[in-house]
C-alpha cells in the first residue's frame, strides 16, 4: 500500500512560481510512474505531468508545457513540481498519484494511489 502527501499549495499571483511536494510513504515508489493531475471547480480531473520511475520519460499537458517541472527524488520517496510564471487558469486542486503497472501516462484510470490533493490558487 502507497499513502501520499501533498503539500506547498497556497495563493499567489499571476506570473509567479510555486513548488509542490508528494511525499510518499508505505511501499517504496522508487519503482514506480508518478503523476500530477489538477482539478479545477466544476470541471474533470486532468493531467498536468508524469515522471517515470528512472527520470527517462517525462511528459507534460501542453497547457503547462515550458512553464511547469517534474521531478523526483527515490532517495527521499517524494516528486516535485515546479510551477514557474504561473497563471489564473492553473487554479485548481492539485493531486499526486503513483502506479506500478504500465498504461497511458495521461489516463486518471491507471494510477492507482492518490494524495488528498493541496489547493493552489492563482490571483490575477
Amino acid at each position: 500500500q502507497v499513502h501520499l502527501v501533498e503539500s506547498g499549495g497556497g495563493l499567489v499571483q499571476a506570473g509567479d512560481s510555486l513548488q509542490l511536494s508528494c511525499a510518499a510513504s508505505g511501499n517504496t515508489v522508487s519503482g514506480y510512474t508518478m503523476g500530477w493531475f489538477r482539478q479545477a471547480p466544476g470541471k474533470e480531473r486532468e493531467f498536468v505531468a508524469a515522471i517515470t520511475w528512472n527520470g527517462a520519460t517525462i511528459i507534460y499537458a501542453d497547457s503547462v508545457k515550458g512553464r511547469f517541472t517534474v521531478s523526483r527524488d527515490n532517495a527521499k520517496n517524494t516528486m516535485y513540481l515546479q510551477m514557474n510564471r504561473m497563471k489564473p487558469e492553473d487554479t485548481a486542486v492539485y493531486y499526486c498519484a503513483a502506479r506500478a503497472r504500465g498504461g497511458q501516462y495521461m489516463a486518471v484510470t491507471t494510477y492507482a494511489y492518490w494524495g488528498q490533493g493541496t489547493q493552489v490558487t492563482v490571483s490575477s
